[in-house]
């Protein structure tokens, strides 16, 4: 046990006056450090009181600070974590960023272009993260420093044997970087989330969701892919990295111990997610699944599964560079920098889906909260609505419909239902927040496209609306109950060609229905 835990503070002492890049050491095939075992031979009474007392001051603390967070913990460690410690002080303390560091896989080539995605979403005063690279990418800019993770160099792993005809052995450099992660020997760590340089987190939700687990416990928690074939050939009980994925402290220390030995077993696997997966399996850890990891293995215009979230915390989207710009008429790192702004007044309820009907005019109305707004002629279902419209094909470049994991459903063969689009612009103002009335107001525009006139419906034609006004109060905690659709109300308008709905938590009996 000590010459385990001697090991890792080794590590973490060769990796202690790091310059903003430094070599990892390519160990790695020793044991991971086990919490310490504290025995008290005090008598109970005597052990509940000195509990009490020491307690006391805590407890008033904390009424004071309650998302306390040590700063000095945000900074890499001189020494290694003692978890068991940490844990039993801040047992009742709910998880935060703060506790969480972040890993990041990337590489030397595209780092110039993928670093603007880290950014979007990383903020270095609240969180904690290592960027694990190949190489060394060129000298940082001020910039760059000031609001990026710092860079390490991953480990050696010549001595591992690849064997996969159409992979690159780099899966095994990303495969341990969750073991390489915890050697760093960061304080006071209960979640190591991983992820890939074009991953965006949304961070706040992220937290909230990890939150809901005990981080004393051993959990593999993330998502499978979009695609049904890419599960079946790889695996169904597998996080896919590039969504993200979080592992618990206790299993970042049990896959350390044994990471190198499983990974000479596995030398004929594709990836770096698959030979996680494979050490999970022989841990007999399960995956926990969370569908708010978003691995996003589709081609094309993703509006349509964006915009039909499921009932679960957006947490990632991935594949950036690969799907369309997600708004129209920007570019994909300023689609998602329009993101930004409800991202930071409503996590919460960034792409949560809300049906309702105008009653008066007919209309089926669907709202993305921070995202898009749709008006759709006619009355369509819920249970049709918040099925994902194919805007998209498959990771396999194909339509069919049976290549995805989750319910899709075509685009209307009846032009006349083609939904009028209405997407968040690229105004500062597009969500304000009011103190006064404790509500944000987001304003959508309508993004040109064919929608035909349709006069031999008996519909009124939705083309006399150009925006769309959405009221909406926030809810921090709204993850924090049984998960349920906020209802949405279509309102008087008094400005010319807006609608105006009010968005929130549903009324004592309340539906959606026509009525």
């Amino acid at each position: 046990m000590k010459s385990d835990s001697k090991l890792i503070a080794a590590n973490a002492e060769n990796l202690q006056e790091a310059p903003w890049h430094q070599k990892a050491g390519g160990g790695g095939g020793g044991k991971g450090t086990k919490p310490a075992v504290v025995t008290c031979s005090l008598s109970k009474l005597t052990f509940f009181s000195l509990f009490f007392l020491i307690s006391l001051p805590y407890f008033f603390y904390s009424l004071r600070f309650p998302n306390y967070c040590n700063l000095a913990s945000l900074r890499l460690p001189s020494a290694v974590n003692n978890y068991s410690t940490a844990a039993a002080a801040a047992a009742e303390e709910k998880t935060s960023l703060c506790h969480i560091v972040f890993g990041i896989a990337a590489s030397a080539r595209l780092w110039d272009r993928r670093k603007e995605y880290i950014k979007l979403w990383y903020r270095p005063e609240t969180m904690r993260g290592v960027v694990w690279m190949d190489k060394a990418p060129p000298p940082a800019a001020e910039d760059d420093r000031r609001r990026l993770p710092p860079i390490r160099i991953s480990g050696d792993t010549a001595g591992f044997e690849y064997r996969h005809a159409k992979g690159d052995r780099s899966a095994i450099r990303i495969s341990r970087a969750v073991s390489e992660t915890l050697r760093l020997g960061m304080e006071d760590v209960r979640w190591f989330v991983m992820g890939d340089d074009d991953t965006v987190f949304v961070a706040e939700n992220l937290a909230g969701v990890l939150a809901k687990y005990d981080h004393r416990e051993c959990y593999y928690i993330g998502s499978n892919s979009e695609s049904h074939l890419q599960n079946i050939m790889f695996s169904y009980a597998m996080a896919y990295g590039g969504g993200g994925f979080a592992i618990s402290y206790p299993l970042a220390v049990k896959l350390a111990a044994m990471q190198d030995r499983c990974l000479g077993r596995y030398p004929a696997l594709y990836g770096s997610d698959d030979r996680i997966q494979a050490c999970m399996a022989e841990i007999g850890v399960p995956l926990t699944k969370e569908p708010g990891f978003h691995q996003l293995d589709v081609y094309g215009n993703a509006f349509g599964l964006l915009a039909a979230h499921p009932v679960t915390p957006l947490l990632s989207l991935h594949h950036i560079d690969v799907i369309d710009p997600i708004f129209p008429k920007a570019s994909r790192l300023q689609s998602l920098q329009r993101l930004a702004l409800p991202m930071s007044l409503d996590p919460a309820a960034l792409m949560q889906q809300s049906i309702c009907y105008d009653s008066r005019r007919r209309w089926t109305v669907s709202v993305s909260w921070g995202y898009a707004v749709q008006i759709v002629r006619g009355t369509v279902s819920p249970r049709e609505m918040e099925m994902p419209v194919r805007t998209f094909v498959n990771w396999h470049k194909k339509a069919d419909y049976r290549g995805y994991a989750f319910n899709t459903r075509a685009v209307h063969p009846n032009s006349c239902q083609t939904p009028f689009v209405y997407t968040l612009p690229s105004n500062n103002d597009s969500v304000v927040y009011s103190s006064t009335t404790g509500e944000t107001t987001s304003r959508y525009v309508r993004s040109r496209g064919e929608n035909p006139k349709c006069k031999s419906w008996k519909v009124e034609d939705p083309s006399g609306v150009d925006r769309v006004e959405v009221r909406k109060r926030p809810e921090p905690n709204f993850w924090d109950k049984a998960p349920r659709r906020n209802c949405c109300r279509v309102l008087p308008s008094k400005k010319r060609r807006t609608m105006v709905i009010d968005v929130g938590e549903c009324r004592a009996n309340e539906v959606v229905e026509l009525r």
